[in-house]
């Protein structure tokens, strides 16, 4: 019975050990790369949403001569937004994430609407550099919108979008704060 054993082979313990020890290196590896792509599909929503509201301002801008407000130019957020749109000032806003309206929940930090983490140029093929993107205010000749939200675990960052077009900028995507 006992010869029966002896040709037996298994895994010793230090080679389970090294597996182990492969498999959490790996995966020290993996998983900060996940969240890092995670919250850059994330942010795609608000380059998408930014996008459709410079549209609808520009088709609005056509009819009127001026910007319009969300209502005016007839948009709102879908599904559920992972961040909150803003023309004009930022204020915490109601169930659609637009700024009108009674407030709801728990607001993400104060955006930070300056600086320029993607490196947009402006039409003179010149970085944009400490442009404050202070959405402008309704009615105005110069259309500004901004995009705030919370798209990691850490309750205490933001991740900042704004798209502006005035002056010499002609629809300028900025990247205004890195919410990890």
């Amino acid at each position: 019975m006992l010869s029966k054993l002896k040709g037996k082979k298994g895994f010793t313990l230090i080679e389970l050990m090294i597996v182990v020890a492969i498999i959490g290196i790996l995966a020290a590896i993996a998983i900060p790369n996940f969240l890092k792509f995670q919250a850059k599909s994330k942010q795609s929503e608000a380059k998408s949403n930014l996008g459709a509201i410079y549209t609808g301002q520009i088709a609005y801008l056509g009819e009127t001569n001026n910007y319009g407000d969300f209502t005016g130019i007839n948009w709102s957020p879908s599904g559920s937004p992972r961040y909150h749109y803003t023309l004009g000032s930022y204020v915490w806003a109601n169930t659609d994430n637009t700024n009108r309206g009674a407030t709801q929940g728990t607001a993400p930090p104060t955006p930070v609407w300056t600086g320029n983490l993607n490196n947009a140029m402006d039409n003179t093929n010149t970085v944009i550099s400490g442009y404050t993107a202070t959405p402008a205010i309704t009615g105005s000749t110069v259309m500004r919108a901004g995009a705030v939200g919370i798209i990691t675990n850490n309750p205490t960052a933001s991740d900042c979008w704004a798209i502006v077009e005035d002056g010499g900028l002609k629809k300028v995507l900025l990247w205004t704060n890195d919410g990890t």
